[in-house]
């Protein structure tokens, strides 16, 4: 390793641990790195600009999360849940299982495991913790795991990212995640079923035909919204961008013309929560261009691709090995960082060894899901635990079956690739 890559790795391992954010442990590694090697300190704004603000795909990031917010502000969580609990509350662990599915309804509106987790899946929680009904570390665990639901389906934003950096289709990718989406939720509600039927947990009362038209109507409009983004897209009328910002005007008529639920006031909360959130992903991302920047050229992608190609690997074992790599990191990094500064480094070996790339962007993105369940330090783990003030050893006990169930899935993807690529072939988004 020469000096300047030590000081790059040592600058930012001493500003992780004094407890930096992200963002500027890597753009302050990234400058220490450029002084150190006697470059212009200028390439750090070259690289920050050149990224930012080339792509007019990152737009769609923002606009989903003001999507997401306006959604939560607005009161159309409690219409999906209602409209949730029609379909499977009935079921064993009804609430629980209610949470998997208002999930994964909302998904198609948000995009981000943060943003289910403290959006449906708060409110399930409380609910279910409630009087006792439920313990409230299987509360908060349901809650933690159906978030991850979110990334997998269409507005994914971890999608978006990763789209960007492997020159993949936007497109492709939203469809290639709706089959893992789905066996995720389906196992998830089978590890439920088992363990309300163990435990004896409550069903809820079963919604009769007389009452669901009235349900499914108050439900339609917000149902109708990641449809909506999914025909325009699909249809080439609008790029994904395009389609973000009308899926933004729609989310704004719901809530202040249709639903009248949402005050000038708290319009402001929410742009300012928007901006927010959007200012902490640039810096991670501001951060991360320039940390890539002195990492491609200190050659560590050579060495990387010359270490796996020395293994002789076969696509499945780079893949086994991409699993292992990606749950252990998302433990300890947020999804955004893994996409923006490991993420780059594989796909070159991915592509070399034939491995479609879409097949692979879907894999990457189920393992950081995974990955942000585990303990001890998956973050909505602690997420969760800070919404709902359960503490975290109690939530602890709660995961291992789901996170079981949900290897099985990352397993599944990894050795059956048409999982991911058999509706974006049917869509005509990559050859056959």
């Amino acid at each position: 390793m020469s000096e300047g890559l030590w000081v790059l790795l040592g600058v930012f391992t001493v500003a992780a641990i004094l407890g930096a954010p992200l963002g500027l442990s890597m753009l302050a590694a990234g400058f220490a790195y450029l002084i150190a090697t006697h470059q212009d300190v200028g390439l750090v704004v070259d690289q920050t600009m050149n990224g930012l603000y080339n792509s007019y795909l990152l737009i769609a990031v923002p606009l989903f999360i003001f999507v997401a917010n306006i959604m939560n502000a607005s009161g159309v969580i409690e219409r999906l849940l209602a409209f949730g609990g029609a379909m499977v509350g009935h079921l064993p662990g009804g609430l629980a299982q209610v949470n998997v599915v208002s999930n994964l309804i909302f998904s198609g509106m948000s995009g981000s495991a943060v943003a289910d987790a403290s959006g449906p899946g708060l409110i399930v929680a409380r609910m279910m913790a409630k009087n006792g009904r439920y313990p409230r570390g299987f509360a908060a665990a349901t809650s933690v795991v159906s978030a991850t639901l979110g990334p997998l389906m269409p507005t994914s934003i971890p999608m978006i990212f990763y789209a960007l950096i492997a020159n993949a289709s936007v497109g492709a990718m939203f469809l290639g995640g709706l089959i893992p989406a789905a066996m995720m939720a389906l196992a998830l509600m089978g590890v439920i079923a088992i363990i309300a039927r163990k435990r004896n947990f409550p069903r809820e009362e079963k919604t009769t035909w007389a009452q669901m038209p009235a349900i499914f109507g108050r439900a339609l409009l917000p149902l109708a919204l990641p449809g909506i983004l999914l025909g325009l897209i699909y249809s080439g009328v609008t790029t994904p961008t395009e389609a973000a910002a009308i899926a933004a005007s729609y989310a704004l008529l719901l809530a202040f013309v249709v639903y009248r639920t949402l005050h000038p006031v708290q319009l402001l909360t929410v742009i300012s929560d928007t901006v927010r959130a959007t200012s902490m992903i640039a810096l991670i991302m501001a951060g991360a261009f320039v940390f890539n920047y002195a990492v491609a050229n200190e050659g560590v992608p050579q060495l990387i691709r010359g270490t796996f190609l020395s293994w002789n690997l076969s696509p499945t074992g780079f893949l086994l090995c991409v699993d292992l790599l990606m749950l252990l990191l998302a433990i300890v990094l947020d999804e955004v960082t893994i996409l923006l500064v490991i993420v780059p480094l594989l796909v070159p070996i991915a592509q070399s060894l034939g491995i479609d790339l879409v097949h692979f962007g879907i894999l990457v993105v189920v393992n950081m899901m995974v990955g942000l369940t585990l303990p001890p330090h998956g973050l909505l783990l602690f997420v969760m635990s800070g919404l709902t003030g359960t503490p975290l050893s109690e939530i602890f006990k709660e995961v291992p079956p789901f996170i079981i169930a949900m290897l099985g899935i990352v397993l599944a993807v990894t050795f059956l690739p048409e999982l991911a690529l058999w509706l974006p072939r049917m869509a005509g988004l990559i050859k056959s």
